[in-house]
């Protein structure tokens, strides 16, 4: 990819693309409906990533990853995402866990994430989110008290994305209640081995099954100093400058729900026949499928442009991240409607994805910040 301004993707990115959409194809896709139905996590497709090397994806190489940036990340979750969302949570999330410590970490905390996660022997969440705190973060209640060399942290996280699964979970408590709101707030690495470390119920969601959500509860829980990330005090930074690094992720996986829609229903509209002849010739039809391709190539140019910004360590990346993500998932609850509506009842039904594509899209526009938020993040970019 050039300046972020004309986008092509290099030979290796679309070769990398090809080697996706057929794993997509022949393990992923068949799986997709049944993964939804039972919501569990898919183990199985969990190794295939793994075996396949894309486990590794976007981890650098001199601490065990497979390299490749946020691009490469982004071709991986779309290209999921088009058969399933669920699955495409499992290199999101863990790498949503992961960029705290590879923005911040030490250099044994990368090696432990990044080889760790590219060999199958980690997964990773993010603990953000309180029963009291969502789009307010820094205004978290959790409590980390120093003991002696270590510390001591006592406190509950909501709606987190692949608890459960997970067995490394980067955790953000205050450190300094008397201190000023946000500058008061550290990260720390934590394992489900830690005494103290619980899980609460299992969140049944009308999307992004297969995909465990659930509480995680820290009691009196010891944790060493050698697993603060970064600098104590510095945790909400840290916290912001992930979403910036993960947004363009969740855009992905819009644009791919999306996509994935879209291309359901046009295969069908081809094929439906009504009043003699196939519904892709009625010109009503053909302007709302018109639409949505404006939609999603837009979407497209502005999910890769955020992936960029990433990768080149643009200072404005936040904009970039923001924009992306906030039109990318509104366009997949848009596109994902209308599809439904193009295959009329048949869009209603368990047996078509289009269905299931509808339900995935709707978290994309509240999880990793609200688009109300992201259009505040916009917003204060623009007017400053």
């Amino acid at each position: 990819m050039g300046d972020g301004l004309g986008f092509t993707f290099t030979e290796e990115q679309e070769a990398f693309r090809q080697s996706i959409r057929q794993l997509v194809e022949n393990k992923i896709r068949p799986r997709a409906a049944e993964i939804d139905r039972a919501d569990e996590y898919p183990w199985d497709i969990d190794e295939v990533l793994v075996d396949g090397g894309f486990a590794g994806v976007s981890y650098p190489e001199e601490h065990g990853g497979a390299g490749g940036g946020a691009v490469e990340l982004c071709l991986l979750v779309e290209e999921i995402s088009r058969a399933s969302a669920g699955v495409s949570l499992i290199p999101a999330v863990n790498k949503l866990g992961a960029i705290p410590i590879l923005i911040a970490g030490n250099d044994e905390q990368k090696r432990m994430v990044s080889a760790g996660i590219s060999e199958g022997r980690h997964r990773m969440s993010y603990c953000l989110t309180e029963p009291g705190s969502g789009s307010d973060a820094a205004a978290m209640r959790s409590l980390a008290r120093l003991d002696g060399d270590g510390w001591r942290i006592t406190g509950s996280k909501r709606f987190i994305t692949g608890a459960g699964a997970a067995d490394l979970y980067t955790f953000f408590a205050v450190t300094d209640p008397a201190g000023s709101k946000g500058k008061n707030i550290t990260a720390f690495l934590v394992s489900k081995d830690m005494p103290g470390f619980s899980l609460g119920r299992k969140e049944d969601k009308m999307g992004i099954r297969g995909s465990p959500t659930r509480e995680v509860i820290l009691d009196d829980c010891a944790v060493s100093s050698a697993n603060v990330i970064g600098e104590v005090g510095r945790g909400f930074q840290i916290a912001l400058r992930t979403l910036d690094f993960s947004r363009p992720t969740i855009a992905a996986q819009a644009l791919g729900i999306a996509q994935g829609a879209f291309d359901v229903a046009v295969d069908y509209c081809k094929e439906r026949r009504q009043f003699g002849r196939a519904v892709s010739s009625f010109q009503g039809l053909q302007f709302m499928f018109a639409d949505m391709a404006m939609q999603i190539e837009t979407a497209r140019l502005a999910v890769y442009r955020a992936a960029v910004a990433v990768d080149e360590g643009d200072p404005r990346v936040s904009y970039w991240a923001a924009i992306a993500k906030c039109w990318a998932s509104d366009v997949a609850m848009d596109v994902t409607t209308n599809c439904v509506q193009a295959l009329g009842g048949y869009g209603y039904m368990r047996e078509y994805p289009v269905e299931r594509m509808m339900r995935d899209a709707k978290i994309t526009q509240i999880y990793e910040g609200t688009n109300q938020i992201q259009r505040v993040v916009i917003a204060r970019e623009i007017f400053g």
